[in-house]
């Protein structure tokens, strides 16, 4: 009886080695773990790696050895010279807290008196503030139409005295 159980389990680990491996294979490069909520980290440590995030649904980084420090470049690398673009900056989507910049440009409408309401947050926020009317869902209305419909200031500092 306990060698076919055995057998069984030993089966269903076969089975689903496959899936797990075609879900880590999905995941994008040097994540160490998937999130419950979807996205995914590159934390060294399980612990802490997905808070805010719903906690860990899948960890990779027990499957291998923790990674060595990279060896130094043997190599230097050129300097670039005035007339050559810079580089792109490093991928910041396996940053969990990243937050996206503003739009460049604010949205028509607004002035004095007024202040944007991002919809999905129900944060408002003052003229001359960077995401003044650079949200991407928002609208513009008086602080005190914003207030009475149960919207904030951006970290509790109202427009007006």
């Amino acid at each position: 009886m306990k060698s076919s159980s055995l057998a069984a389990i030993a089966l269903a680990c076969l089975l689903a080695m496959p899936a797990v491996y075609a879900q880590q294979a999905s995941a994008p490069s040097g994540s160490t773990g998937q999130c419950k909520d979807g996205s995914y980290t590159s934390t060294a440590t399980k612990r802490g790696a997905c808070k805010g995030h719903k906690g860990v649904k899948e960890w990779y980084a027990a499957a291998s050895a923790p990674a060595a420090k990279p060896a130094p470049a043997a190599v230097p690398t050129p300097t670039p010279t005035a007339a050559a673009p810079a580089a792109p900056a490093a991928n910041t989507a396996m940053k969990p807290h990243a937050m996206p910049a503003p739009a460049a440009n604010a949205a028509p409408g607004g002035g004095p008196g007024m202040v944007w309401v991002n919809d999905s947050s129900k944060v408002y926020h003052c003229s001359g503030d960077k995401w003044y009317g650079k949200t991407k869902h928002g609208q513009y209305m008086s602080e005190a139409d914003a207030r009475a419909k149960g919207n904030h200031a951006e970290h509790g500092k109202a427009c007006t005295p």
